[in-house]
């Protein structure tokens, strides 16, 4: 390995973009509001009569 291949290696494992690791946030109330969501809509298209 030359130290060009290896300069990019480093450079690609640092590139990862996931955002902050500690940030978990409360992903069951995420899951409930958005199938809370997806439910409204569907009830809103039904009763418009779009469906």
């Amino acid at each position: 390995m030359t130290s060009t291949s290896a300069a990019a290696t480093r450079l690609l494992v640092r590139a990862r973009t996931g955002g902050p690791k500690g940030d978990r946030g409360p992903k069951l109330l995420e899951h409930v509001l958005g199938w809370t969501l997806v439910v409204l809509l569907a009830v809103l298209v039904t009763r418009a009569g779009l469906m």
